[in-house]
């Protein structure tokens, strides 16, 4: 069994993130969307709501499984049995901030990590952008993958995750 985490804030899933969990059940017979937990990073959306929004998308995906964590990825990889961290690469700055964790993460735990490279029309979208969007009460629809529903627009939460 080939299992990979895909780790990330996920606030909200993307386009680009439906992407990159596409791609990788090409190669792996399971990918766990691992949604990090991080009390000092601004997030618009409750951990409980992405769990929820990313779980109903892939309800009927066997082959995917969405778990929040709030310890070191290579822990939770440890802790769900998985080989591989995915991740996905958009620019020049992403892959050298990647290869540096890649590195300390086969140095401390020996897990190996795979980096896909964003498909060239997807490299504008991020998380940040989209949730600055919805701040303005924008459409986002073209940011989110086709089916996804978001919760109707909830106030930022701020600093962690404490409402």
């Amino acid at each position: 069994m080939r299992r990979a985490i895909f780790p990330g804030t996920f606030d909200p899933f993307t386009i680009g993130h439906y992407s990159v969990v596409t791609r990788t059940l090409t190669f792996m017979d399971e990918v766990i969307i691992g949604i990090g937990i991080n009390e000092n990073k601004n997030t618009y959306f409750p951990i409980e709501k992405r769990l929820e929004m990313i779980r109903k998308f892939y309800k009927d995906e066997p082959r995917i499984r969405v778990e929040a964590y709030d310890c070191l990825t290579i822990d939770f990889a440890r802790q769900v049995d998985a080989q591989f961290i995915v991740r996905g690469i958009r620019t020049v700055k992403d892959f050298e901030y990647e290869e540096t964790i890649a590195d300390i993460n086969r140095k401390l735990a020996g897990i190996e990590t795979i980096l896909l490279f964003t498909e060239p029309e997807l490299t504008c979208v991020s998380s940040t952008i989209v949730r600055e969007l919805l701040g303005y009460n924008k459409d986002i629809s073209m940011f989110i993958p086709e089916g996804m529903s978001l919760c109707p627009n909830p106030s930022p939460v701020g600093k962690g995750e404490k409402e």
